[in-house]
């Protein structure tokens, strides 16, 4: 799938869960004391969905580094933000160990542009 299209549904889908979090169920996750947890998804979320439309502007054909970014901006949006969406509504805090997966995921996406930068640089010297 082509960085926008990614950048266009994770988009979408960050502004309608933020919205949604915001007005329909605000009053449910402030009882439930998840408003914070629900808030950093969208925050995540709607982040990494910038920079998938960054990396839509890549030069063509686009660098291995920087479609292994793309994979894992969007597997880490899945898993980040949708466990913590998941857990704001309720889930067992078990569910918890997803997060840090989301969060390498995010790591490793940043290494590969980071890679790309450096190999990018030097091409240039």
């Amino acid at each position: 799938m082509h960085f926008a299209k990614l950048a266009g549904f994770f988009g979408f889908t960050g502004v309608a869960l933020g919205a949604i979090g915001a007005h329909l169920l605000k009053t449910k996750l402030m009882a439930a004391g998840t408003l914070e947890i629900w808030q950093t998804a969208a925050l995540y979320h709607l982040l990494h969905a910038v920079c998938l439309l960054a990396l839509s502007f890549a030069p063509a054909p686009t660098p291995r580094s920087l479609r292994l970014a793309a994979g894992f901006f969007s597997i880490g949006i899945l898993l980040f933000s949708g466990s913590l969406y998941y857990m704001a509504l309720g889930a067992p805090r078990w569910m918890g160990f997803v997060t840090p997966l989301g969060g390498i995921c995010f790591l490793i996406a940043w290494s590969s542009v980071l890679s790309w930068g450096f190999r990018r640089q030097e091409s240039k010297l």
